[in-house]
């Protein structure tokens, strides 16, 4: 009986040794990725051996001003810190006290120079004025020399104050803008007072600091702005102690157009 071969049969083989041939392929490109990384590896090391001692010095150094910085402000800062919140409460204490006391002049003095031993506002923003403390010294100082009549050291001292607190911002530009309308400087008085608006929007600050914008700008013949600053008392903030009379100071500033 005749055997049936089915065809076909050889070119299996001819399969097998393409799988064969594409497995060599693929084990010739491991050993290549293999061996690039090796070079790599080994060009790394030699990097490393050539210039040990250099990057041992750059780890040196890191890490001594990463030590020093840890130091300075365990061992310096925060003690430094503390000692001037200490020596700020007697100060602020008489700033308080001539805010509501009648012998205000006397109270701001004490404020700013000191007294029973203890630093003033002055001093404290002299050997503190890297803390909070003294930052905050600077605030008190400038509206010191406000409330005193020292326009020109109030300027100074609120001009060194920082915050961004919502309230303390706005006030610390707004007493510059006040200092400014004294010694007669209006274009700087707006310039401070717009500051003193764009610090912080609030019901207390913005408001108030609208007003006195207006009024310079007015006087400076700036009428349009004048005006811009008016209705916006009265549209945003009608509650307010400068929206009362607002109808009349609109009316004001078109009349001056």
């Amino acid at each position: 009986m005749a055997t049936y071969k089915k065809r076909g049969y050889k070119p299996k083989a001819t399969k097998e040794k393409s799988e064969t041939i594409e497995g060599l392929e693929q084990e010739s490109t491991t050993a290549e990725v293999f061996n690039t990384l090796d070079e790599g590896a080994n060009k790394a090391e030699d990097f490393v051996a050539k210039n040990q001692k250099g990057i041992f010095i750059l780890i040196g150094v890191a890490a001594v001003i990463l030590l020093g910085y840890l130091g300075y402000q365990k061992f310096i800062a925060e003690p430094k810190a503390e000692e001037a919140m200490n020596e700020m409460y007697s100060a602020q204490k008489y700033f308080d006290e001539a805010v509501v006391g009648t012998d205000k002049d006397s109270l701001f003095s004490l404020a700013l120079t000191g007294g029973g031993g203890k630093l003033g506002l002055i001093d404290i923003v002299d050997q503190y004025g890297s803390t909070p403390a003294g930052n905050l010294a600077n605030y008190y100082a400038g509206m010191a020399y406000l409330n005193t009549k020292d326009y020109t050291n109030a300027v100074k001292y609120l001009g060194d104050f920082s915050t961004g607190d919502a309230v303390l911002g706005p006030i610390a530009k707004g007493g510059m803008g006040d200092a400014f309308v004294q010694l007669e400087q209006l274009p700087e008085a707006l310039e401070y007072y717009e500051k003193a608006i764009t610090a912080s929007t609030n019901d207390y600050t913005t408001p108030m600091y609208l007003f006195k914008a207006a009024n310079v700008a007015q006087s400076l013949g700036e009428n349009a702005k004048a005006l811009e600053y008016y209705k916006r008392i009265k549209s945003d903030f009608i509650t307010s102690d400068q929206a009362k009379n607002i109808d009349t100071f609109i009316g004001r500033a078109k009349t001056s157009k």
